[in-house]
């Protein structure tokens, strides 16, 4: 067997397009299932408030516009698995600061001048949670600070509800047609 006539049945486009056209069309419509939906936007949600980068806004508005009826369970799962992941960031944080503390064998007083501001707000700062770039290590920072975890974990959860409702309205707002769907 030659290496081009092995690439010759390789080479079939259609049935390939065709096959993954199908899979796509299925997931997706599973994923727009209210059961499956909710917990993609959970889990979409949760892993985007960590330091990976993605967004969980569009999964939210995707759900939402194929499910207007569940807008606001939608903003809540997303909020409690966004708010989820910045806690989970805190304890990154927390855990990295007590790592270095090990390693040095003593407690740094060097902090810089955004660890400055951040300690002077304490927990409120972690209402700008939400903000895209800065608000996923803010949340680590928070943990590295030892700020108090609970009263943090509350103000993300404001900042981030916050930013769910106002995104997911103004979305449905700019985009209210329903894109020949159903």
């Amino acid at each position: 067997m030659t290496i081009s006539s092995a690439f010759s049945k390789l080479d079939k486009p259609s049935h390939y397009t065709w096959t993954m056209e199908i899979w796509m069309q299925s997931m997706l419509a599973a994923l727009a299932l209210p059961q499956y939906g909710l917990s993609t936007v959970f889990v979409v949600s949760f892993i985007s408030a960590t330091l990976l980068p993605m967004g969980s806004e569009p999964v939210v508005f995707g759900l939402v516009k194929l499910n207007p009826e569940l807008f606001w369970p939608a903003i809540l799962v997303a909020t409690v698995g966004n708010t989820g992941g910045g806690a989970l960031s805190w304890w990154m944080g927390h855990g990295a600061h007590k790592v270095s503390d090990k390693l040095r064998q003593t407690e740094t007083n060097q902090d810089a001048r955004a660890l400055r501001w951040l300690e002077a707000f304490g927990p409120k700062a972690c209402l700008m949670a939400w903000l895209p770039v800065v608000g996923d290590p803010l949340c680590a920072v928070a943990g590295w600070l030892r700020l108090p975890f609970w009263p943090c974990v509350a103000y993300m959860a404001v900042g981030k509800f916050a930013r769910y409702v106002l995104m997911t309205a103004a979305l449905l707002w700019v985009f209210p047609q329903h894109w020949g769907m159903g």
